[in-house]
């Protein structure tokens, strides 16, 4: 079950549970809410591993961006050799080799920027997901109590250390 179906579960039990008389509290069955709460913890780590996985896919891209640029320049090079064999044809290979070693940093660089642009993407899909899960968490925590509030900052606490692996905090 989804987080959202099981916070919307924790608000129906908080919407049935029975009134304290002259007070605005309400008794809430302790067994079913310790329940919807496992249930949250048991649901958590999906989005940890979707982190992990997202952080694998942006270094695939990114080694992938690396060997294709070394690959593009090395045959630039190999151009350059193959062109090289009397003075006249040296100077020219010479100007050619350049061109195609300039062109093919430019083309590296621009598939690099591409790569860096979809890790910052994905990053940002990831963080606000996350964000929205907390968002979503949190306001179960106001209403649940201090038990849900400890498994909230666990889960702060994790997404504060992905974000430092990832080299944004």
């Amino acid at each position: 079950m989804s987080i959202d179906g099981i916070l919307e579960l924790m608000e129906g039990l908080l919407d049935k549970s029975t009134a304290v008389p002259f007070s605005s509290k309400k008794m809430v069955d302790q067994d079913q809410m310790r329940e919807y709460i496992d249930s949250i913890r048991a649901n958590m780590p999906e989005e940890i591993n979707q982190a992990k996985e997202t952080a694998r896919e942006q270094k695939a891209i990114i080694d992938s961006a690396n060997r294709e640029a070394e690959q593009i320049i090395r045959k630039a090079e190999e151009r350059a050799k193959a062109l090289v064999s009397e003075e006249e044809i040296i100077k020219q290979a010479r100007e050619v080799a350049k061109q195609e070693l300039e062109q093919a940093r430019e083309e590296a660089d621009g598939i690099v920027a591409d790569a860096r642009a979809q890790e910052k993407r994905i990053k940002q899909a990831l963080a606000n997901s996350l964000e929205k899960t907390l968002n979503d968490a949190m306001k179960a925590v106001t209403n649940s109590g201090k038990a849900l509030a400890k498994s909230m900052d666990e889960l702060n606490s994790t997404r504060d250390a992905i974000m430092r692996v990832n080299g944004e905090g």
